[in-house]
């Protein structure tokens, strides 16, 4: 294994590599003391940079391509093509079919996806190491050939569903709006970053397909990109590889530099919005600052997190602390034009944003007076490094980090200087900055409200301008033509044939058992130097079931776990853990609760101190049981307004039934965390945080003797003969109905289908068989559900199905947000795709493709931290011999159409299913009618308020 932790040599050498006419420009090695990722350097005659990161560590290879073009690149008025373009580079180019980009790196066993914001687009695949040519052929192809394939039918699929994804992240989402409105409140008319990356839906209804062809045409040239592959790679092979598909490629238009003058505002503007998605009302103050590099973004980082991070900011102990807001911070976010400085305040409902406008201008006033202690810098910058050096921990991390300094830095070498432009910031740097650009200056001031009769802070005094003079530079489209590549000596058509598959080893790992009963199960990983410990306590919400009236209680005594202890107050034990840059963390779900410890191995003694102190020595305050019982209480009223976590809620109600623990939500109900007092959460804590029902994964650069040693205070925890509860079987449905929860407006509706099962968790037996089954109905990007619902209509974003289980049966599930107009058609075409693949089965392709991209993709399955700790808290919690993996691969090779077709029949219960739908119900109820379903009305919360017998009950819908 190798590390990163090392000093660089770099060569500047123009010299040809014997590829064509590509040049080493760059040559980064390791060796001992600093900050570095390894790396070569490459430029190819057409403009394209190619930097190769070598890293033999797992059998993957990651590719990315970045190319220089975001939002910050359109024209005013044609909004949202960067992120438009992102869909429509998965649509196919001339020698890659529609939809065939995607199956075909699943089926290599691979992963993909693509990101845009305002300065940037990537696209990136993650595969084993032997499907190198593979990856690079897709991207070449859709870099030089991708305008062929380009036809309306697409781009109207694809803009729908780009309106889709703006719904659903945005319209129907509490607070999506709020980014929008700040975004044009905050910079001139025409400035580049005067619209967000998703675009206007204005903007997007009058694009045609010649402003995207020149879109194309203008911004995603060789010579505006940089092409980054990293892993279990050879150099030579790369560079080679790169010139035979990249190297025709002709270059695009010259691609200027932009930089513009910062943004300033001459007096505060006020602005507001009513959004019908939220409980709390929200306060955002935001002050124009600097771009991404520039020589004030490290002090205005830190800044943001003395005033709005962790317990000893100013805003947690103004507004959190004393039970005024339910949340406040405040962040720095810089980008390649210009910076953000923003402060964020959610109060609870009963108290004015002007007074919070008082409050929030009087922090500052404090600060200015206060200013930055020692300790306040040590800790930030303690933090900073650790979650720097934890950004490395895989292929991806480094390889993503490597294109964006290329991109944006000075060079992709920038790592080093990168992290010592924080660890050099002093107090009066701090200082300086907030003087500069936040204290006494201009700001956009948000009002955001949950209805018309709350007040903003002040009346709006700044309308944002649709119209005007844009003075900002406008890229030329003119005389754009596409060429088509040529000279190729191969057949692009072919998709290359991919190398004999690595060997994947499973890591190793020791097992111990401590005599109070807690299992110890650990792995070594050295790329980085960092300890994570897991702690999984059985039991979680499901230990609710002794108390069902004092549901959420398992979830309030974990939150309480994470205040004060004994020997700290809450504020000062998260202090320490700053200090030391470590993260102790408990949390509960419905069948855990989980102790999370992350540190670098240097601070390990000092984190397991203070781990000690909040497992065993909890204060139960109530001070803090009173803030945090109102924070979960709020959370939960707010939670009835998102239309997907109502969804969530009502689905576990109807397929649990009112009597199984599961039917509650983990945080409760309302009623159920009024009854919860501080004497419960103790009790609770005594009874049921148990060694015996306690498994221990430990992943990090440390031997199992070393760690082992430092564990006694786990060692000496006392057994408490805690017994996880037995829970009632789970009814099935009597027939498929539907369920419909009003939510008035809704720009999407969100819809769940499916029942519940009655297999087990286990990792080669049928419940394993039931997912391999499930996979491309709708387990795959490619699989029927997905394809139909996003690809071939446009209706949603995304959709999915999937069965679950632990040592409980669980549910199967098909859920989507689905374009309100749809709503109808997506249940029937949800249900046609179930019912279609249960009766008529899989076919020879798609078993293929299920056996290539599963059989395939151990390579990238325990690359990670976080995936080995995932893999071997499999292992212990289930106890599992690590020669499973051997017996899914072979399950995997040989099970038949046949067995997966008679799954499909067992599994797939479609006359017992529940559909809901969380939508417009005067918009919906007729037309869901007339599928022929039984429509039942119920609450938010799952209460049936009528029921509709006009449709027919039997369970089978007509479109």
């Amino acid at each position: 294994m190798k590390r990163i932790i090392t000093t660089l040599f770099v060569s500047l050498l123009f010299v040809s590599t014997g590829f064509g006419q590509t040049q080493l420009i760059e040559k980064v090695t390791q060796s001992d003391n600093e900050l570095v990722i390894p790396y070569e350097k490459y430029v190819l005659d057409n403009g394209l940079t190619l930097i190769i990161h070598e890293d033999d560590s797992d059998p993957l290879v990651h590719v990315d391509v970045t190319y220089h073009v975001g939002s910050a690149r359109e024209e005013l008025g044609k909004s949202g093509f960067a992120h438009f373009f992102e869909h429509m580079m998965f649509q196919g180019s001339e020698n890659v079919a529609d939809e065939e980009h995607f199956k075909i790196v699943s089926e290599s066993g691979g992963t993909l996806n693509g990101t845009t914001n305002r300065d940037r687009t990537n696209y990136f695949e993650t595969l084993p190491s032997n499907q190198l040519e593979v990856a690079l052929w897709l991207e070449a192809d859709r870099m030089g050939f991708f305008l062929p394939a380009v036809t309306q039918q697409k781009f109207e699929v694809q803009r729908s569903t780009v309106k889709n994804e703006k719904q659903q992240n945005y319209d129907n989402r509490a607070y999506g709006l709020y980014s929008e409105l700040n975004a044009a409140s905050l910079y001139p008319y025409g400035h580049p970053y005067s619209w967000l990356t998703i675009g206007k839906l204005e903007d997007l209804d009058r694009a045609n397909l010649e402003d995207l062809k020149n879109f194309f045409l203008r911004w995603y040239g060789p010579n505006n990109a940089v092409l980054t592959v990293g892993g279990d790679v050879n150099p030579e092979e790369v560079v080679a590889l790169v010139e035979k598909y990249f190297g025709v490629i002709p270059s695009g238009p010259e691609v200027e530099e932009m930089k513009l003058e910062r943004v300033t505002l001459e007096e505060d503007r006020y602005v507001s919005y009513v959004d019908n998605n939220i409980r709390f009302p929200a306060l955002i103050f935001t002050y124009p600052t600097v771009p991404r590099f520039h020589e004030d973004e490290a002090p205005l980082d830190f800044l943001a997190q003395i005033l709005g991070t962790g317990r000893s900011s100013y805003f947690f102990q103004k507004f959190v602390q004393t039970q005024k807001a339910i949340q406040a911070f405040a962040g720095n976010s810089s980008s390649e034009l210009a910076g953000e400085f923003s402060m964020f305040v959610l109060p609870y409902p009963g108290q004015t944003l002007a007074d919070f406008e008082t409050e929030m201008r009087g922090i500052l006033e404090e600060f200015a007076e206060d200013g930055v202690s020692d300790e306040d810098l040590m800790k930030i910058k303690a933090s900073y490094e650790s979650s720097f050096i934890n950004r490395l921990a895989n292929v991806s991390g480094k390889v993503s980090q490597l294109a964006s300094y290329e991109t944006f830095a000075e060079s992709a070498n920038f790592i080093q200087s990168d992290l010592q432009r924080y660890l050099d910031v002093t107090k009066e740097d701090i200082m300086r900055v907030f003087n500069k650009y936040v204290y006494q200056q201009p700001a956009v001031v948000q009002s955001v409200l949950p209805n018309e009769d709350t007040e903003p802070a002040k009346p709006d005094n700044y309308t944002p301008p649709t119209e005007g003079e844009n003075p900002y530079p406008q890229a030329d489209y003119t005389g754009l033509d596409y060429t088509r590549p040529t000279g190729d000596d191969f057949d692009r058509s072919v998709k290359p044939e991919a190398k004999t598959a690595p060997l994947v080893q499973v890591p190793e790992f020791w097992k111990d058992n401590f005599d109070n009963g807690i299992e110890v199960i650990g792995t070594n990983y050295n790329e980085i130097p960092i300890v994570t410990l897991q702690l999984s306590i059985q039991g979680g919400h499901r230990m609710n079931a002794y108390e069902p009236d004092k549901a959420g209680l398992a979830s309030l005594t974990a939150a309480m776990l994470n205040e004060s202890t004994e020997n700290f107050t809450a504020e000062e034990i998260q202090e320490e853990l700053r200090k030391t840059a470590s993260t102790v963390r408990v949390s509960s779900g419905s069948s855990s609760t989980t102790v999370y410890i992350s540190t670098l191995k240097k601070n390990l003694d000092r984190t397991l101190e203070l781990a000690e102190e909040i497992m065993m020595r909890p204060g139960f305050d109530e001070n803090d049981f009173a803030r945090v019982k109102m924070q979960q209480l709020e959370g939960l009223r707010s939670s009835y307004q998102n239309p997907a976590s109502v969804a969530s809620m009502v689905y576990n109600r109807l397929l649990y039934g009112d009597e199984h623990i599961y039917s509650v939500s983990s945080s409760g109900l309302e009623e159920t965390i009024e009854r919860i007092t501080l004497d419960d959460v103790k009790a609770f804590y005594e009874k049921y945080y148990d060694p015996q029902l306690s498994e221990l994964v430990i992943v990090g650069d440390i031997e199992e003797d070393e760690i082992l040693s430092k564990l006694d205070f786990l060692r000496e925890w006392e057994p408490k003969g805690a017994e996880v509860p037995d829970l009632p079987e789970v009814e099935p449905a009597e027939n498929t109905k539907i369920y419909l929860v009003d939510k008035k407006g809704a720009p999407q509706s969100q819809i769940r289908i499916g029942n519940m099962t009655d297999l087990t968790f286990d990792a080669t037996g049928e419940y394993y068989k039931r997912s391999l089954m499930n996979y491309v109905l709708g387990g795959a990007f490619n699989s029927r559900i997905n394809l139909n619902l996003r690809e071939d209509k446009g209706w949603t974003y995304g959709a999915r199905s999937f069965f679950s289980g632990s040592d409980e049966p669980g549910p199967f599930t098909a859920s989507a947000g689905i374009r309100a107009s749809a709503t109808d058609s997506a249940v029937y075409e949800f249900m046609k795709e179930i019912t279609e693949y249960r009766e008529d089965g899989i076919t020879e392709e798609e078993l293929e493709f299920m056996r290539n991209s599963i059989g395939q993709r151990d390579a990238r399955e325990y690359e990670a931290p976080y995936q080995k700790a995932g893999f071997l808290r499999q292992i212990i919690r289930y106890d599992l011999d690590e020669s499973f993996v051997d017996e899914q691969a072979e399950i995997i090779r040989t099970i038949s159409q046949d067995e997966i077709n008679e799954l499909a029949k067992k599994h797939l219960q479609t006359d017992e299913f529940y559909i809901l739908v969380v939508g417009d119900a005067e918009a919906h109820r007729e037309n869901l009618e007339a599928l022929g379903y039984e429509v039942i009305a119920v609450t938010e919360k799952g209460d049936i308020i009528s029921e509709y017998q006009e449709g027919n009950a039997s369970g089978e819908g007509e479109q």
